[in-house]
């Protein structure tokens, strides 16, 4: 994929949030219409969208806990497929 041009600084909308479900023992994404469950690599990607940080930054993060694994492609890929459910915004628009 290209340079993300239409999310260059992600973040978690008013009213959503990571949340450590203990009945189920993972995390979920809450919002106000209810609640989905994560796996292990999509909370470390939403645990870095701050509204600080761009995209190539949480990309550049992961790519050092992975061992330098090129996981741009698959951090952008998960994160436009939430903005496009409303789910990440663009702390700079």
């Amino acid at each position: 994929m290209s340079e993300t041009r239409f999310l260059n600084v992600p973040r978690l909308p008013n009213g959503f949030r990571l949340h450590w479900d203990r009945v189920r023992s993972r995390y979920v994404l809450l919002f106000p219409e209810g609640a989905i469950g994560l796996n292990e690599t999509a909370v470390q990607v939403l645990e870095l969208c701050d509204g600080v940080r761009t995209v190539e930054e949480i990309s550049d993060e992961l790519s050092e806990r992975f061992d330098g694994a090129d996981v741009h492609d698959d951090v952008e890929e998960l994160l436009l497929s939430l903005a496009n459910r409303g789910m990440i915004v663009d702390a700079d628009a």
